[in-house]
């Protein structure tokens, strides 16, 4: 079963209680992380019954995965209309994910509850999944070539810098690396790829 999107809610009140639902999920989770992110405390801190939350997101992944999301979302708005710095699709492309990391650093609960719902996804979350590395793809190719309809090689190439942002927020999440060695990776990947 999968979450109730945006364009599946039919009126304002439901769109709202979606809406109310995702904020309480990233206030939690910006507070203490993943483990923070329980059914019943989001249920009580958007006013839904929990019932309603599961009518909506059938499992915690699909709530995180559904909030990281939006918040996606959020950060194609802020850069649609506006020039993306950068003389280069290289430029660009780490203008756009610099900012993104940024803010990610700024929040770390919230990082490591996104990140940790998007590893521990599974097939029934697939469709959520798709939207968030739909949105990412689009942000990049955007950015690589601002305006123009992106090929093949263009997708490709985002997926697979989406790849190593992904795999490098991991392992920053998990330790193992510095927010420092996230941009590093970043920086070599596309170097190679944009060339």
């Amino acid at each position: 079963m999968n979450s109730l999107t945006y364009e599946d809610l039919g009126s304002a009140a439901q769109r709202d209680r979606r809406k109310r639902i995702l904020d309480a999920t990233i206030a939690l989770a910006s507070k203490g992380g993943f483990d923070a992110v329980q059914m019943r405390a989001v249920a009580e801190r958007a006013d839904v019954a929990l019932g309603t939350l599961y009518r909506y997101f059938p499992s915690k992944i699909h709530l995180l995965v559904s909030a990281l999301a939006r918040e996606f979302e959020r950060s194609q708005e802020e850069l649609a209309g506006t020039t993306i710095p950068g003389e280069t699709p290289h430029a660009r492309v780490m203008h756009v994910l610099g900012r993104t990391t940024t803010y990610l650093k700024q929040d770390p609960h919230l990082t490591e509850a996104l990140t940790r719902a998007f590893m521990f996804a599974d097939a029934s979350v697939s469709t959520e999944i798709h939207q968030v590395g739909r949105m990412l793809t689009a942000t990049l190719t955007d950015a690589m070539h601002p305006g123009v309809e992106p090929g093949e090689e263009d997708v490709a190439i985002a997926k697979v810098i989406g790849d190593v942002w992904l795999a490098a927020l991991v392992g920053w999440v998990t330790g193992r690396t510095s927010a420092g060695d996230v941009e590093k990776s970043l920086d070599v990947a596309a170097r190679l790829l944009l060339r």
